[in-house]
């Protein structure tokens, strides 16, 4: 094996040695830049999956990278046909949890973001549940309400998302929540909204374990709707009213209060998901009621309307879908 030796290495002159930086930046001609942070989140990060949906029921994940525009392109296969689950990440690992099969299941999924595949069996949540909605921090998955084929459901459970394994109880949301959409911050998770309508966010603390408590509420009362977040703001698009929405609501995650009107989507329409990273969200899929194959996105800091991202590979409603980089990992 050759040697390598640090002292015999110069600049491009050979006036002198190398420089070398840690996390600061420098301006000369030559030198080494040494990696920092924690190693999951070096490298390529910004990228969004979506798995299941209905067209009827389909077991596909899709991908995309968000900083770019561009159609989804295939990433392999859920454990099975699902839709209507929750969805929830760390910056390695993307989860699904529960779902419909058409009959309500407890199944948890998971796929490594980064690679391409298909999904590997984590767990069971307590028990089934479908119309539910999921938020993470970096290590912690949270699922709350839904609906087991009988009644709407109020709990709340967590996993591990580094580890495999089943759910845990974490506490109640203040009412029993069919349909409702999620967001997150490292420390918060947001719960909004409910079918048949309702107009309510809840909230947790991701690391304890306990009730929701009330935030505020959602500008106009839906469910079938979902949610983004950097860390500091978390949005809510489209839902069903009774009939398709285009509206997206924004609130700051770390206080509570009311949302406030941040624009409307490319189209009215329903049973959407969606995804982010710090910068950016992106909705997709939807029924207007017709399935859709829309990709959307904003600009998480900004407020105005919509601009159309490109398209799945097919149109399709009741997905779910998460991120390597969303708010619930910090910045």
């Amino acid at each position: 094996m050759s040697e390598f030796r640090i002292d015999q290495i110069t600049n491009q002159s050979g006036s002198r040695g190398p420089d070398i930086a840690g996390i600061t930046t420098f301006t000369g001609t030559s030198g080494m830049v040494m990696p920092s942070g924690a190693t999951e989140y070096r490298g390529g990060r910004g990228r969004g999956v979506f798995g299941g949906g209905a067209t009827p029921i389909v077991n596909n994940i899709e991908y995309i990278t968000i900083s770019t525009l561009s159609n989804s392109y295939d990433f392999g296969d859920l454990n099975g046909v699902n839709s209507y689950t929750g969805s929830c990440s760390s910056s390695t690992r993307g989860i699904w949890g529960g779902g419909n099969t058409p009959s309500a299941v407890n199944r948890i999924d998971y796929v490594t973001i980064s690679s391409t595949g298909n999904a590997f069996d984590f767990g069971d949540l307590l028990g089934v549940r479908h119309e539910l909605a999921a938020c993470s921090s970096n290590s912690r998955g949270i699922f709350g309400g839904g609906f087991n084929g009988s009644i709407s459901l109020q709990s709340i459970e967590f996993i591990t998302i580094s580890s495999l394994g089943n759910s845990s109880y974490f506490g109640d949301l203040t009412s029993t929540k069919r349909s409702t959409s999620s967001c997150s911050s490292p420390i918060r998770g947001l719960f909004a909204g409910e079918f048949p309508k309702t107009n309510t966010i809840d909230y947790v603390t991701i690391t304890s374990t306990g009730n929701a408590q009330d935030f505020g509420d959602l500008t106009q009362s839906r469910g079938y709707m979902s949610g983004c977040s950097n860390s500091i703001r978390g949005l809510f698009g489209g839902g069903y009213t009774p009939s398709s929405s285009n509206v997206i609501d924004y609130i700051t995650i770390s206080s509570t209060g009311d949302s406030i009107d941040f624009g409307d989507l490319t189209q009215a329409r329903f049973n959407t998901a969606s995804c982010s990273s710090l910068v950016r969200g992106v909705w997709f899929g939807g029924g207007t009621p017709t399935r859709q194959t829309t990709l959307d996105f904003v600009t998480l800091a900004t407020t105005g309307n919509a601009t159309t991202f490109g398209s799945l590979i097919s149109a399709r409603d009741s997905i779910s879908g998460c991120s390597d980089a969303h708010g619930g990992l910090g910045d």
